[in-house]
């Protein structure tokens, strides 16, 4: 009997479509039109990769970083589904991975407008310490729980 339910779960598994193909008609093969690699004995290497879509890659590195850490440097760059043009260069080293392309989100130049209610805000804490330091708060107001509340 254990044997005849493990023979219809695996028919079962075998029937099942498979979900990459089952979204798809028909599935595009994209030619690799270049494919370069060169690893030096040293530990440099280089790869330029470009595919029949547009993909067009190309990095370098070596052993230069602190501890015989890789640096690398490269670029890559391929055509968004708008038809926009990415291109990203970069360098990976001790700094961590620092990417170039003008599609980047850019924050804003430091220092930055403050808004008027924090400025506001800095005014009002500002004028209690002075307030404070002459005396004209008593610090009993800052322990106790405001009467301007009632209670619920």
């Amino acid at each position: 009997m254990k044997i005849v339910i493990l023979a219809a779960l695996a028919a079962v598994a075998v029937a099942a479509p498979r979900p990459e193909y089952a979204e798809h008609d028909s599935l595009e093969q994209v030619p690799i039109l270049r494919d370069d690699r060169v690893h030096d004995e040293d530990g440099t290497y280089s790869l330029n990769v470009e595919t029949g879509d547009g993909i067009v890659q190309s990095h370098s590195g070596s052993p230069d970083g602190p501890d015989g850490s890789v640096v690398m440097a490269g670029e890559y760059s391929y055509t968004a589904p708008d038809g926009t043009e990415v291109v990203v260069k970069y360098v990976a080293d001790e700094n961590g991975y620092q990417p170039q392309s003008d599609l980047l989100p850019v924050a804003p130049e430091f220092p930055h407008p403050i808004p008027q209610f924090v400025l506001d805000q800095i005014a009002f804490a500002a004028e209690e310490d002075a307030a404070r330091a002459r005396g004209d708060l008593s610090e009993e107001s800052d322990e106790s729980p405001s009467k301007a509340y009632g209670t619920p």
